[in-house]
């Protein structure tokens, strides 16, 4: 039995989340707090523009890993001094890292995140871990998703097939069957939010298209979204991950281009964005998980109802709800995912991804920064 804190930042950018949990010999792990805080305007425009440009000077990368390794800890601060615990208490952090590139397929494969792990140990004075994709890309894995491990010791039932489905930047999938010794299965499908968050962002100058109003008052353009669908990646068999480098707005702009949709309006390409994440879900539960009873949201897509309606119509009739309703509240899911790797990393505890991330064998994840209590 432990607590451990959480941290996550996904691909949208849109907050720092973190989750403080309980976990138990006995029991299923438990939320105990959570804090979401905002990233400071400039620190959220230079990660933005990192991620999106792939490129900087050696010192700028060096000085944005530092900075948000602080902003990874002010809120972890945050976090217990309104919970009321102390440091002390905590036996561990578990921190995601902010993902600028992601290559495991490539000739010396990889996955770089950043926010400096002895920043967060240092200034909470808890055992901090960190760079979880890096030994399962080196053991032959994909590096991601990872959370489908979380998923099935929290969500997994007896007497239902469930998907997790998590919507962030990218969206990907644990299929949990009712059989407790099934093999488990995760992939990403594609991308979730990253394309219509880039669309709406540069057209109408908001972060996000709240609740999908802007996409459900546009038409779906039946040939940009069979452009969209040709790429390649949805034609790779599992395991599977992708991200940003691939799905991004220059990739966008050059599907308008080989489609002759550059006239488009945009509200149109709006929802031909929604249409397109909606669909590769949908294949890839088709595909690989048709025995599913339901579908359990998390991540920002749940709060997008246009998106959630959208996938209801298109998995009928499999039902489709949110991780609230078996338990965890969908924007806190990840975060405390990234808690409860932290107590395998730091117990010694081997995690089985070989048929979620393609690794040759179970593996002992992340990187640990010893709090010098711990020294």
């Amino acid at each position: 039995m432990g607590l451990y804190i959480g941290v996550m930042s996904g691909t949208s950018l849109d907050a720092i989340d973190v989750a403080l949990i309980k976990t138990s010999a006995t029991e299923q792990p438990r939320l105990l707090a959570h804090h979401s805080a905002e990233f400071a305007v400039g620190l959220q425009r230079s990660l933005t523009d990192l991620i999106r440009t792939q490129h900087c000077h050696l010192s700028q990368l060096g000085e944005l890993d530092v900075r948000l390794g602080h902003a990874y800890a002010d809120a972890i601060n945050v976090l217990l001094e309104s919970s009321g615990i102390s440091a002390a208490q905590i036996d561990g952090i578990g921190c995601h890292g902010q993902t600028i590139f992601h290559s495991p397929d490539s000739q010396y494969p990889f996955s770089m995140q950043i926010g400096n792990g002895n920043v967060i140990a240092e200034k909470t004075g808890i055992t901090t871990v960190c760079d979880f994709r890096q030994r399962d890309i080196i053991n032959g894995g994909q590096g991601a998703p990872l959370v489908p491990a979380f998923h099935a010791a929290i969500f997994r039932s007896d007497s239902e097939n469930r998907v997790i489905l998590n919507i962030g930047g990218i969206s990907n999938i644990s299929i949990l069957t009712a059989k407790s010794h099934s093999v488990l299965q995760g992939f990403d499908t594609g991308p979730g939010n990253t394309l219509m968050d880039a669309w709406i962002q540069q057209h109408q100058q908001q972060a996000f298209d709240n609740e999908g109003k802007w996409a459900e008052g546009g038409q779906v353009n039946q040939v940009l979204l069979l452009q969209l669908k040709s790429n390649a990646y949805f034609e790779r068999k599992i395991p599977k991950s992708t991200g940003c480098e691939l799905f991004n707005l220059s990739w966008l702009m050059q599907q308008l281009s080989l489609s002759g949709t550059t006239d488009l309006a945009p509200q149109d390409v709006q929802a031909t964005l929604m249409a397109f994440t909606v669909s590769t879900v949908t294949d890839a539960i088709n595909q690989y998980a048709r025995q599913t009873d339901k579908v359990y949201v998390c991540g920002g897509g749940a709060r997008n109802s246009a998106l959630m309606r959208q996938l209801q119509t298109a998995l009928n009739p499999i039902k489709v709800e949110t991780t609230a309703t078996i338990g965890l509240e969908p924007q806190w899911v990840e975060a405390a995912a990234f808690g409860w790797l932290a107590e395998q990393t730091l117990q010694h505890n081997a995690l089985d991804l070989r048929e979620v991330t393609g690794a040759r064998s179970p593996n002992i994840l992340g990187a640990v920064y010893w709090s010098k209590k711990a020294s």
